[in-house]
């Protein structure tokens, strides 16, 4: 330090004071401006930036809200829309059924009448044929009874007797 002190030169310190000065000038004139712009406009595109990713966050968590609500909606549209499917699905097992009874009912009523239709069909031909053997044996007894003149006179006989009592 004492050397430094003792090599002291007032007029080298002057010219180093007029340099420095003089640096200082050219800087401010021809550097200083456009280091400071580009600091500036860097300073203006960070700030930019940083508006715009706030921007994305609020339109992100806006969006995702509007999602949430959209997706509300829809589990509550899929709701809706099963509960009605289950009632028309069980309106038409219902309908299926009461058609189903009406047509057994149908069914029956209609089994019951040809049931009674060909029972009545069976007796008429039943009595046809028994009339028709009736009248087979009758005709039969009546041509053995009548092979006989004596036998014809007795039933003549017996058939006036049975008149004249009623």
């Amino acid at each position: 330090m004492e050397k430094l002190i003792n090599d002291f030169s007032f007029g080298l310190f002057i010219w180093q004071v007029v340099i420095f000065v003089g640096l200082i000038f050219l800087l401010k004139k021809f550097a200083w401006k456009p280091i400071l712009d580009a600091v500036n406009t860097r300073e203006e595109g960070i700030k930019n930036a940083l508006l715009s990713a706030e921007n994305a966050k609020k339109e992100m968590e806006n969006l995702q809200a509007s999602n949430e609500r959209i997706l509300q909606e829809a589990r509550m549209e899929r709701d809706a829309l099963l509960k009605d499917a289950r009632e028309i699905k069980e309106k038409m097992i219902a309908d299926a059924k009461e058609e189903a009874n009406v047509q057994g009912a149908r069914m029956i009523e209609q089994a019951k009448a040809s049931i009674e239709s060909e029972k009545n069909a069976a007796m008429a031909e039943l009595k046809s044929q028994v009339s028709s053997l009736s009248l087979e044996i009758a005709e039969k007894l009546l041509k053995d009874e009548l092979s006989n003149k004596e036998a014809q006179m007795k039933l003549v006989e017996k058939m006036l007797g049975d008149v004249k009592l009623n």
